[in-house]
């Protein structure tokens, strides 16, 4: 099996918003602003065959499905559908997609299932013969969430998903469509029913498997955000993640289990490490993956 991670379009969010109670002093050392106190956002997904057999997109970043003014509101730099492209130079093409599988639906993991935006015409699904994998509880919230995240969903996106027939929605470790070749981990911090997958590493130790490659969504968005402490003004329960947050790290740590970032502009994967204080940080860092084998 390969993995590539893929660039989709990029974003540019508040500083501030994105690193939580975390002053300005400390986050512009991991993320400088620009002059609007803007940081560089990447939405990255990761492409994973043949898994199970299929070929495989674990998400699909903010897309270009946003007209003009919200493209700006929210800070998108590119009009075109990055993830098209970088799906091409790595040789695939949309129809060529079997699964794709979402940690949530807020509208920066899930807008690039949608075309690129047409004035007067209507979403539609980009990826045709795709089956996709939605935890359970996350779905729930996403057709009828609360006002807190309202903005954060794309309101015709479930309609559409359902629309296709090829919905699989999760409620455990393990999917229909792929089986013990991914196992999934929730989480409620961020949004609830999170769904962080876990391709499943070659090794076994005390029937745990080991050396798998972990897609860690908002959970850890980039690498800053591995200090357990650091989070979010967008998690939804602060508190609450920074718990997950330790338990999950400490888990992939014990397992070598590599994490894949979505959000971190200068590095897909790396592995992690804990000092003798017990902070974790990141080493064998990784800018991007190339037809790289899982247990390179």
């Amino acid at each position: 099996m390969k993995l590539w991670s893929l660039t989709g379009n990029s974003q540019k969010l508040d500083g501030g918003a994105m690193f939580g109670n975390a002053p300005r002093a400390m986050w512009h050392q991991w993320a400088p602003p620009d002059e609007h106190n803007r940081i560089e956002l990447a939405c990255r997904s990761l492409l994973a065959t043949p898994l199970n057999g299929r070929t495989v997109l674990f998400e699909a970043g903010i897309g270009a499905f946003f007209e003009p003014k919200l493209r700006e509101r929210y800070g998108v730099i590119e009009d075109r559908h990055v993830l098209v492209d970088s799906l091409a130079e790595a040789g695939f093409a949309p129809a060529d997609i079997d699964v794709v599988v979402l940690s949530h639906l807020h509208f920066d993991h899930a807008g690039g299932l949608l075309e690129a935006w047409r004035e007067g015409e209507s979403p539609k699904l980009l990826f045709p013969n795709a089956t996709y994998v939605v935890g359970r509880a996350h779905y729930e919230r996403a057709k009828q969430p609360h006002a807190r995240d309202r903005a954060s969903f794309i309101p015709e996106l479930p309609a559409l998903l359902e629309a296709t027939g090829r919905l699989e929605l999760v409620d455990g470790t393990h999917s229909q469509v792929l089986g013990d070749s991914v196992r999934f981990h929730f989480s409620d911090g961020h949004t609830p029913g999170l769904m962080l997958s876990e391709i499943v590493g070659p090794e076994k130790v005390d029937d745990q498997p080991h050396g798998g490659v972990v897609f860690c969504a908002d959970l850890i968005p980039g690498r800053p955000w591995v200090h357990v402490p650091i989070t979010m003004g967008y998690d939804r329960n602060a508190e609450l993640l920074i718990d997950e947050k330790r338990e999950f790290l400490e888990d992939k740590l014990a397992r070598n289990v590599h994490l894949f970032f979505t959000h971190d502009p200068g590095c897909a994967l790396a592995q992690i490490v804990r000092d003798a204080k017990g902070r974790f940080s990141t080493v064998h860092e990784v800018e991007a993956l190339r037809a790289r084998p899982l247990a390179a």
